[in-house]
This record gives C-alpha cells, sequence and structure tokens, in this order.
C-alpha cells in the first residue's frame, strides 16, 4: 500500500520544490534559491503559513514591489546560467497582475520563472471575493488569466491533488532548454488550505541535470557541408551560448576555424572583448567592425539566438544575396528563422561536433584578416567616444567609460532598456562570461535595479553595477531598500538626462517635434528638480552626485569600500549618442505630414526599406 503523508495543498508544494535539487560545478544544491513573497488575503493563510514551516530550507524574501520581486528572480536565473531559479507569490488582484510585465519578461528572454499567484474560489461560495476581477460571459475567468499568454505552462489549482501532476509538468518545462520560461500555477485561495493524503514518493528528492541535446547527422552533415563551402564565414552568438556554458567551445571551434565572431546583446561575453576575432555587437546597437561582415558574410552560423530584428537590422543588414543561414539552437522555432538550415542541438554539443567535421576546414585568411583590422578600426573610434572629458554634461559614452576604468571588466555590469543597451552593446569590454546582463529581449524599464539585486544574490562575490537612467529609476527604485535590508550590495550609476532621452532622439530621427519625453518638452507648470542622491539616501544607501568624468571615477572607487548599496549619480547629455556603428531599424514614420521633417523622414525611410530581404 502507498505510503501518505497529509498535507495542505500549499504545503505539499512548498514541501515538493524544497526537495528539488541541482548540480552546479560537481555540488548539489537546490534548484530553488528562495521564493519572494509578498503576502495578501489570496495567499498568507495558506502559502504563507506553508513557507514559514520550510523557511530553512526554502527561504523566503520579502520586497516592496511584485513586480520587481519577479524582476530580482529573473535576475537571479539569468546570472545562475538558467541552472537554478526562485518562485514568486502574490495575493489575488493588483499583486499578481503586477507581475505580468515580468512574466512577459521572462517568456521574451527563456528565462526560468516560478509564479504562484493567490486566485479565487474554487468553490466560489463567497463570490465575488475582494479584487476578483469578474467577466459577465465567463464564471471561470480570474485576473490570473492574464498570465495565459505570457506563461510556457499555466495551471490553475481547484483541487489539492491537482498540484501533483502541475508540478510534475512545472519542472519539466522550467529544466527543459528548448520550452524554459516562466510558470503560473494559479493557487484557489481555498485549496491551498484543503488537505490531501499526499504520496510520500512526492516528496522524494530529485536532482535535475542539464539536457544536452546533440545534433541530428543530416542536419550536422548539411551545416557542416555549408560552413566548407564558405569564403566569407560568420558567427552569432546569442544568450544561448551563456546558458549552454559553451564559450570555451565556441572559442575552440572559431580560432580553429579562422572565423570571426559577433554578439547579440543575450550573447555579449560569449568571448571575452579582448578576443581577436569578437567583433563584439552585432546589428542596430553593433560595431562597424561587425556590421560590415555581417553586410557580406556569405554563411553565418547563428548559435542560440532567436535572430530579433536589433540583430538582423529589421531584415535588412544581411545583404549578401547568395549567404546562408545556420541555425544552431536547441528550439527548432529558432533554428529555421531566415530559411536556415537547422541544427537542433545543444550550443556546446553542436560546437564540439561542428567543431570536429570541420577540422580541415579554414576560412580565407584575407577574410580573417579583414576581421581583425576591422575590429582595430573600431577600437580606435570607441577609445575617443569613451574616453576622459572635462565636459559639463557628458555622453553615456563617456560615463561607460568612466566606469570601465573605475570597475574593469571582471565586473558584472546590468542594464536595460532605454539608451544605455544601445551605447553598452557598442561599448563595454565585457570579461568573463555572463559578466554582461543586458534586458533586451523585452526592454523593459525598471528591470535594472532589482535585476541587480537578483544577480547578486547569484553572483555574492562580484562586483555588480547598475547603469540606469533617471527614467527607469523613477519607474522602479523601491528594491534599493530591499537590497540593503538583505545585505546584498549592489552599485548604482545613474545618469540624469531628465527624461526619456533615448525614446526623444527616436522621434527627433523620425522627423517627429521634441515633445513629451524630455521633461522640458511635457506639458508642465514647474520643471521637477529631484534629488536622486537624496532620495536613494532615504532608501538606506550610501549616495552622492558628482559633477564630472573624474569625479565619477573617485567614487566609484569609493563604492567599491562601501559595505552596502551605493548610488552615484551624475547629469548627462540628452542629444548625444555613438554614430560610429550601428545600423538602420525599421520604425514606421507617417506617409503623410503637415510637417516638412515628417516627409523628409519619410522619404529616407522608404529608400531603407528597399534593403529589407522580407523573407530572406
Amino acid at each position: 500500500m502507498t505510503k501518505t503523508i497529509r498535507l495542505t495543498m500549499a504545503q505539499a508544494l512548498t514541501r515538493f520544490l524544497s526537495r528539488q535539487m541541482t548540480m552546479v560545478d560537481g555540488k548539489k544544491v537546490p534548484v530553488f534559491a528562495g521564493v519572494w513573497a509578498i503576502f495578501g488575503h489570496g495567499n498568507v493563510a495558506g502559502l504563507g503559513e506553508a513557507l514559514y514551516q520550510v523557511r530553512e530550507e526554502l527561504p523566503t524574501y520579502r520586497a516592496h514591489n511584485e513586480q520587481a520581486m519577479a524582476h530580482a528572480a529573473i535576475a537571479f536565473a539569468k546570472a545562475s546560467f538558467r541552472q537554478r531559479m526562485m518562485a514568486v507569490t502574490s495575493s489575488v488582484g493588483p499583486g499578481a497582475t503586477n507581475m505580468v510585465t515580468a512574466a512577459a519578461l521572462a517568456h521574451v528572454n527563456r528565462l526560468p520563472l516560478l509564479l504562484l499567484p493567490g486566485d479565487v474560489f474554487a468553490n466560489r461560495v463567497p463570490d465575488p471575493v475582494l479584487q476578483q476581477v469578474e467577466s459577465f460571459g465567463d464564471g471561470t475567468v480570474s485576473a490570473n488569466d492574464c498570465f495565459r499568454p505570457v506563461s510556457r505552462y499555466f495551471d490553475r489549482i481547484t483541487r489539492p491533488e491537482q498540484i501533483i501532476p502541475a508540478l510534475a509538468r512545472t519542472m519539466a518545462v522550467l529544466t527543459d532548454p528548448a520550452e524554459c520560461g516562466p510558470v503560473t500555477l494559479a493557487l484557489c485561495q481555498d485549496v491551498q488550505a484543503e488537505a490531501y493524503d499526499y504520496p510520500e514518493s512526492f516528496f522524494e528528492e530529485r536532482v535535475w541535470t542539464r539536457r544536452r541535446q546533440r545534433p541530428d547527422r543530416d542536419e550536422l552533415a548539411a551545416a557542416v557541408a555549408a560552413l566548407k563551402s564558405a569564403k566569407k564565414p560568420l558567427v552569432i552568438a546569442g544568450g544561448g551560448v551563456i546558458y549552454s556554458q559553451a564559450s570555451k567551445e565556441l572559442a575552440s571551434f572559431v580560432e580553429a576555424a579562422g572565423i570571426p565572431v559577433c554578439e547579440t546583446q543575450g550573447g555579449k561575453s560569449s568571448l571575452p572583448d579582448v578576443h581577436p576575432l569578437n567583433m563584439a555587437a552585432v546589428g542596430v546597437t553593433g560595431t562597424s567592425a561587425a556590421n560590415r561582415l555581417a553586410q557580406e558574410a556569405d554563411v553565418i552560423l547563428a548559435v542560440g539566438t532567436r535572430l530579433q530584428d536589433f540583430t538582423t537590422g529589421s531584415w535588412a543588414l544581411f545583404q549578401n544575396a547568395e549567404k546562408t543561414f545556420i541555425g544552431l539552437n536547441v528550439q527548432p522555432f529558432d533554428a529555421t528563422k531566415h530559411r536556415a538550415l537547422p541544427l537542433v542541438a545543444d550550443a556546446r554539443e553542436g560546437l564540439e561536433e561542428l567543431a570536429a567535421a570541420l577540422k580541415d576546414y579554414r576560412a580565407p585568411i584575407d577574410w580573417t584578416g579583414n576581421a581583425k583590422g576591422g575590429k582595430e578600426e573600431w577600437q580606435r573610434a570607441a577609445a575617443k567616444v569613451t574616453g576622459p572629458t572635462n565636459a559639463s554634461l557628458p555622453s553615456d559614452a563617456q560615463v561607460i567609460g568612466a566606469v570601465q576604468r573605475a570597475m574593469g571588466a571582471q565586473a558584472t555590469v546590468l542594464h536595460a532598456a532605454g539608451g544605455l543597451p544601445g551605447e553598452m552593446h557598442k561599448l563595454w569590454q565585457a570579461g568573463a562570461p555572463g559578466s554582461y546582463h543586458a534586458e533586451y529581449g523585452f526592454s523593459c524599464m525598471g528591470y535594472e535595479i532589482a535585476g541587480g539585486l537578483g544577480a547578486k544574490m547569484a553572483k555574492p562575490n562580484d562586483e555588480v553595477v547598475v547603469m540606469i537612467g533617471d527614467g527607469s529609476y523613477l519607474m522602479l527604485n523601491s528594491e534599493i531598500a530591499t537590497s540593503v535590508m538583505l545585505g546584498h550590495k549592489i552599485n548604482i550609476v545613474l545618469l540624469d538626462n531628465r527624461g526619456y532621452g533615448c525614446i526623444n532622439r527616436l522621434q527627433m530621427g523620425t522627423g517627429g517635434a521634441n515633445f513629451n519625453n524630455l521633461l522640458k518638452d511635457t506639458k508642465h507648470e514647474v520643471l521637477p528638480e529631484i534629488d536622486f542622491a537624496a532620495h536613494a539616501r532615504s532608501l538606506g544607501a550610501i549616495s552622492e552626485k558628482v559633477a564630472s568624468i573624474a569625479e565619477l571615477e573617485s567614487a566609484l572607487a569609493r563604492a567599491k569600500q562601501n559595505d552596502r548599496t551605493t548610488v552615484v549619480v551624475i547629469d548627462t547629455d540628452p542629444l548625444i549618442s555613438t554614430e560610429d556603428g550601428g545600423f538602420w531599424w525599421d520604425v514606421a514614420v507617417p506617409e503623410v505630414s503637415a510637417r516638412s521633417q515628417v516627409n523628409d523622414a519619410r522619404r529616407n525611410y522608404e529608400a531603407k526599406q528597399k534593403l529589407q530581404r522580407v523573407g530572406d
């Protein structure tokens, strides 16, 4: 007879999570590093009590904002190369819907996240309960249905025994390299407290290991044949290289074959910036070295990238009419983009097998030499825009240069959305794999500070540097207080350009008037004068405002020695961006306008559209 133990559904859930393990660097550790929780009436009595019972094995962390705590969990998973993750719980209602943005971010970026929002009563006796969203035509709907399109797996637990198959599916999704993404288990609040006789075997410890799929023989043969014929081969390194921890295999492959490499936002730091074959960023925010090669390349090996429009220049960058893409990816959906020859496999396994099959192949020496010359030219251009300056309002690039000099390539740098990702992608000189942490798949303002906290929790011995603009800071800054409370020190560099400088530049570039982006161009009675340093101090951080690039470097040197989160504020110019490098991006301009600037921008837009190779 099966041995059972009587637990509430919530108790069974938390006990199960605490028994899931994985191997990291040869050491067995819990898959779930903890649970972020903001309690409310929909989760405090059931799940809250259950979390209390396992608080030693499965720590619970309190945050100040539901979206932010989910961002912290996502950043932890990203910084852990998807080997470990966290769960997040909120009450039913606004606490739950606050997490939908984070769920979308995790979905786009293919990152594991377990969301446990409270839900309505399954028995429907007290309907409508506090915070319940009612559908006039569907009695089964709740606010949590918002999670359906942004979850890899969604389930609503309406009976206590349903958690058994639901958690089996949850773990399969969260640990699958191809399906990896957010899972939402909506927990009906009465069911959280209901008891059931669970089989003891359900709670046995399980060790989850990374699945490393090897390539199909026919797909491998086709990819090898294409590469052997290449006169101008190029590798695009995406986030899959980082998550597979395949940097060593990538380096061996390209060094043996003499193939240059360019990197997406997610793939930056796949190779160190100093590697002679690393042309760095590609696409809309790419370097001149990488983009020149991309325009000429005849065979492009895309490793672990979803080839989004910033990488492909809205399908206009890769201009060689005879080109062939090879999609080395664990997810067939991505492996076949751009009519690519699919090579469905783990990045490490795929690169190893390609290297073995191509051991006698070498790219033409002129192509490799040309690439290295282009890199040297780009490095000279980048040094000019990032060098020290006495400007009263420095550019983002000059701030980046100062942070690089002060913190070094060994630091983990984190940013998201706005103008910084474009400049950082081009100009930051990354070191170790994973030391460059960008959220640009969903381009979510407000990710930065919470993400920095999550990254620090995953990498407690690293200096974590958060680069953030004033717009993002004002959207979501509360987890400064959480970082201080938990003792996880992060270094925050706040660039204040008094508005949304990136979108203002895009507005100007498409012929628009300066309107509603910079604070001075908004409808206002009085322009706000925000003391960001004082605000950060009020949240418990050490902070200061600096007046120059030299002062910034000195402040960052002090920040390294500080014992808690430090915020350094500097005013910057909202209009300057790096002109070198980059590529066109498809942002539709109105066909008809009363303004000549818009009409001029439309004519330029139509000319650029002719570069697009639709469906190619």
